[in-house]
């Protein structure tokens, strides 16, 4: 990081022995520490200021350009037209009875609801189709009864399925502790004896939610690597339920990460070690992972740099103020070991991706070419967006965005969701910025517009989510307000998160059946 004498602020990040120069205008007296609390992205972007640099994980990811031209389906303008509804299943839809096997709660009103929802003008349904539910006793085995006849009871209702292929665990999810679902129990049998199968923080601390990317390609499961795992598990879920692709399943979304998303678990919630709006830390103290980064700083020339992650970061509810990383210095976020460090970190998370997208794109392809059907491959990503209005983002960072004020980390995902033909799937769509706060500098709505910028560039669809709770008229016309934005396409679909007993209370239900009429309809 260097400060020229004129106020420019000029960062160099080293990649593989390559330099990217980056310049973004101050005032006169340049110091970014006045500038933490003020600095708002989205002006940067409109100016197209913002570049990135080389990945140290390569380029083949991130340069993706020439391939992406030549994709011969462009989308057509969605502007003005219906935004179909789907809600998702409560969380505790699902149980274990005496004999250990997965089912159906409380079928009768269940039934009755999805005919309510199907009445009032939903689409379809979003049904968790766990890993851990259905591969759960050993490797390989197979048990699709439950979905079975929960996709045959949608089917009958008329409603469509969006289908989450959830590789995660929602157990440390302080709202499902009632109803959780674990990782497959021949899975959690391999990380009692290697707790590094896990993500780990810098004090050795494991979350058990998703296998860390480390062992993506190491072959630790009964002779098969994670990646491998999850291929045969959406290899198994396409054979047993192919008469349902494209008719009654028109979404699929593959999870990616902790709650189904492509992040690192930074903001662990349910087990108090965070709470909001702390910046979280830095996932990457697995031997794997580890292991990879002392690789990538030897490859770098610094050695010295593979030793640990940024050990000036902060804690899980640190704020930005007084972290020297997510400051100015020579050992900040802005250094030459800061800029190699994140595009490490987060170079990981996009190779995750392709190498699982790449998988589900390729087994999905039949049916997304056959014109009698029609199937939406979907990956979700965190609406992180707390400390959006700094200049180092740091709830971003340590969940693997590599996102700043100076620079763009939400193109590299769209280009990665671009080259398979796959929508992406946000949250945030019922907030505002004054919702939270405002020395919490948060901006979701900031963050929609970069999304939606990045999407529109990349030319892939959005798929909607709200993440709080919301019934009121004021957060549902909000929904409808980001869903029809005037300067973005109309979403794909929209993911209403979720259905609960409280929705069909009659001063809630009649404010989302208005919702759904009006977001379904032509407009």
């Amino acid at each position: 990081m260097a400060m020229a004498d004129n106020g420019r602020v000029v960062c160099k990040c080293t990649s593989r022995r390559s330099f990217c120069f980056r310049e973004v205008t101050f005032d006169e007296k340049p110091n970014l520490r006045n500038h933490l609390r003020n600095v708002s992205t989205v002006p940067l972007f409109r100016n197209g200021l913002i570049t990135r640099c080389p990945s140290v994980a390569g380029n083949s990811i991130l340069s993706m350009d020439a391939r992406e031209n030549s994709r011969s389906s462009i989308l057509s303008s969605s502007r003005h037209q219906r935004v179909p509804i789907y809600v998702m299943m409560p969380v505790d839809a699902f149980c274990i009875d005496g004999s250990g096997r997965p089912k159906i709660r409380k079928i009768k009103a269940l039934t009755v609801a999805l005919k309510a929802l199907k009445l009032a003008g939903v689409h379809g349904i979003a049904v968790e189709v766990w890993w851990g539910i259905v591969e759960r006793f050993s490797p390989l085995a197979y048990d699709w009864s439950l979905y079975e006849e929960l996709f045959k009871l949608v089917s009958e209702s008329e409603l469509k399925l969006h289908v989450a292929l959830s590789f995660h665990s929602n157990m440390n999810c302080s709202s499902s502790r009632k109803g959780g679902v674990s990782l497959p129990l021949w899975i959690i049998e391999i990380g009692d004896h290697n707790k590094h199968i896990y993500y780990r923080d810098q004090n050795g601390l494991s979350n058990d939610d998703y296998l860390t990317l480390g062992v993506d390609h190491v072959p630790l499961f009964c002779g098969r690597t994670a990646i491998q795992c999850y291929e045969d598990f959406m290899l198994s879920f396409v054979k047993k339920f192919e008469s349902f692709i494209g008719s009654v399943i028109e979404e699929i979304s593959v999870g990616l990460g902790p709650s189904g998303e492509l992040r690192y678990p930074a903001h662990p919630f349910g087990d108090g070690r965070w709470n909001f709006p702390g910046i979280g830390e830095f996932q990457c103290y697995d031997k794997y992972m580890m292991d990879d980064l002392k690789m990538a700083a030897c490859k770098e020339g610094k050695p010295q740099w593979g030793e640990r992650g940024p050990q000036n970061a902060g804690g899980y509810n640190s704020l930005p103020s007084g972290v020297p990383f997510f400051e100015e210095g020579e050992e900040s976020f802005l250094s030459d070991y800061g800029c190699f460090f994140l595009e490490w970190y987060s170079g990981r998370l996009l190779h995750h991706a392709d190498d699982i997208l790449a998988k589900a794109a390729k087994i999905l392809r039949k049916y997304q070419e056959n014109k009698k059907t029609s199937i939406l491959l979907v990956a979700k990503i965190a609406g992180i967006f707390w400390w959006y209005q700094t200049v180092a983002h740091p709830a971003e960072l340590t969940a693997g965005y590599y996102n700043t004020a100076l620079r763009d980390g939400y193109d590299p995902v769209a280009s990665i969701l671009s080259r398979h033909g796959v929508a992406l799937h946000f949250s945030c769509l019922e907030m505002m910025d004054t919702d939270n706060p405002a020395s919490y500098l948060c901006s979701p709505e900031g963050l929609r517009q970069q999304i939606w910028t990045a999407s529109k560039k990349r030319i892939i669809h959005l798929i909607g989510r709200n993440t709080n709770e919301r019934f009121d008229r004021v957060g549902l016309w909000q929904i409808h307000a980001n869903c029809h934005h005037s300067q973005a396409e109309a979403v794909r679909s929209f993911t209403y998160f979720r259905m609960n007993d409280k929705i069909f209370r009659a001063e809630n239900w009649n404010n989302f059946v208005p919702f759904v009429r009006k977001m379904s309809a032509n407009w």
